[in-house]
């Protein structure tokens, strides 16, 4: 599920995108940022995939070694605990997840299966890989913590993995560190027994407006948010800061004015965190002495209409 951290970094790009493109099409750019947002699921469908294509190379390799001319006994009488692992059984039979797939014909793990290969190869050779097999106890607690570390240290990290997906759609980029929190959540809060059903993108309609709406108010006030930083500002030239420092501080402005329900605090506070991984060193410093000024001013003029929990 996509927080609101997430939404205002994919609102971020997007107002970057559109200045430095020239475009005033403000509706061909706001369906882009919607289109960017339901990707990122497709992303995450992905990551649950590759765990059950991993699962399925494994349960076919044994197959094949059990037809050999000269089959040893193992390879007869192979160790399947892998296979049988409860978690990724769970999402072997998810209906929803199945549906998802087919539906939206997310068939990249068919055509591009070597990077399936890749992570097999990876994981079957590792020291992970030979403890878990090798453990006599089962248990769903086990397998539960065994995919975990799979994904957290096979999955998640792998480069080439991550340049595939870069190379499929430019955004996922900057999405795979949010997809793969969510995944480890994921797969932490599965109940054993449980039948997996898809969560919604969004926590609400709220945050689905949200995303439009933050969009919107901001490109449709970029010279009337520009005039606020220029009097907060007085020995800086605009060109001198950094463009996405000029944007994120817009963009806080814009929830100060635009957004009454949102509190002061918790606005300074996302765009602090999303400078301190987007922009310079030194950029959350700048955009907290700004935004600081900008809401005692607002203060000061009574321009602040906050209500209900936007008052904390």
């Amino acid at each position: 599920m996509i927080n609101r951290r997430h939404i205002r970094v994919k609102v971020m790009q997007s107002v970057y995108a559109m200045i430095h493109s020239n475009n005033d099409n403000i509706v061909k750019e706001e369906k882009f940022l919607r289109q960017s947002i339901d990707k990122m699921y497709d992303l995450y469908i992905l990551s649950l995939d590759m765990l059950v294509r991993v699962n399925k190379m494994a349960e076919n390799t044994q197959e094949v070694s059990k037809k050999k001319y000269f089959a040893t006994k193992e390879e007869l009488n192979p160790n399947r605990k892998f296979i049988d692992n409860r978690v990724i059984k769970i999402f072997k039979e998810s209906v929803s997840l199945q549906n998802y797939i087919e539906e939206n014909k997310l068939n990249n793990w068919y055509l591009d299966d070597k990077y399936v290969s890749i992570v097999y190869h990876n994981l079957i050779s590792s020291d992970l890989f030979k403890d878990y097999m090798n453990d006599q106890e089962t248990s769903y607690k086990k397998d539960q913590k065994f995919i975990i570390k799979f994904f957290a240290e096979f999955i998640a990290p792998d480069e080439k993995l991550a340049e595939y997906y870069e190379g499929e759609n430019i955004s996922w980029a900057d999405d795979i560190p949010f997809v793969n929190t969510w995944m480890v959540k994921t797969i932490q809060e599965l109940k054993a027994k449980e039948q997996f059903v898809l969560g919604k993108l969004y926590k609400n309609s709220d945050d689905e407006e949200f995303a439009s709406e933050l969009f919107r108010k901001v490109v449709l006030n970029l010279k009337e948010f520009e005039k606020e930083i220029k009097d907060k500002t007085p020995n800086w030239e605009m060109d001198r800061i950094a463009d996405l420092d000029i944007i994120l501080i817009k963009m806080g402005i814009c929830e100060f004015l635009k957004f009454p329900s949102i509190p002061v605090k918790a606005t300074i506070n996302e765009y602090l965190e999303i400078a301190k991984d987007y922009s310079t060193e030194k950029s959350s410093t700048f955009i907290n002495g700004v935004l600081d000024k900008v809401w005692k001013d607002f203060q000061d003029t009574n321009r602040l209409n906050k209500i209900g929990r936007g008052t904390l």
